[in-house]
């Protein structure tokens, strides 16, 4: 009798295929390239306060900013490097092949986060700053564990979603226990979506989910 332990057989068990079209579906939705301009959207509408006498003109500039240097330029750079040679699939399904994207990734953060921090013409609320502080401390910390284990960067942005919640917890008047437990819910979809693919070991995708969150609450702490 095989004496491999239940846990991962059940892991190497293949999935029905609608399961897996549907994990499929939250993999590509929930990409953690989407992920910093999806919580750009959140934080307008779960912190408005945060946003009081910025203009929609400001608003907009903020947000073409987080769409630029955190989505596009980021898309743009892995794009190019298929046909290049720098990795064999956009799936990324080796740790060495995510080593150079997120070495790029980390640039355009680090631009963001500097942007956002020196920017003057337009009123920058904390909240924000910290999203983008912690998205790239996040990046340097994927980058290094990835140099040891094939970490989850889905269940570290959905990390980061829990964290900038917390962070919001913490320092806003508005309850946001709902919020919470929704983000919770999206971010137990998101982790059990790249187990079914098969993505990831278990311990990589909790891993993943603890630097997210630690990341923004460390970068909370940082700015205020």
């Amino acid at each position: 009798m095989s004496q491999e332990p239940v846990q991962q057989r059940l892991e190497n068990t293949p999935q029905p295929k609608a399961l897996r079209v549907v994990a499929g579906i939250v993999s590509y939705i929930c990409h953690p390239v989407f992920m910093p301009l999806i919580m750009t959207f959140a934080l307008g509408l779960l912190s408005p306060v945060s946003f009081a006498g910025i203009t929609p003109k400001q608003q907009g500039i903020l947000l073409l900013n987080v769409i630029i240097s955190a989505v596009i330029f980021p898309l743009f750079s892995i794009a190019l490097m298929k046909p290049l040679g720098f990795i064999d699939s956009f799936h990324m399904r080796t740790a060495k092949e995510r080593t150079i994207p997120l070495m790029v990734t980390m640039v355009f953060y680090f631009w963001i986060s500097h942007v956002f921090n020196s920017m003057t013409a337009v009123p920058v609320p904390l909240i924000l700053k910290v999203l983008m502080l912690g998205n790239f401390w996040g990046v340097i910390v994927l980058f290094v564990i990835n140099i040891f284990t094939k970490i989850s960067m889905h269940t570290a942005a959905a990390g980061g979603m829990l964290g900038i919640i917390i962070v919001l917890m913490m320092s806003s008047p508005v309850n946001m226990v709902v919020p919470f437990f929704v983000a919770l819910a999206i971010a137990g979809f998101i982790g059990t979506a790249r187990l079914i693919l098969g993505a990831h070991q278990r311990g990589d995708v909790w891993l993943g989910y603890l630097v997210g969150i630690a990341v923004q609450v460390a970068a909370y702490y940082y700015m205020k």
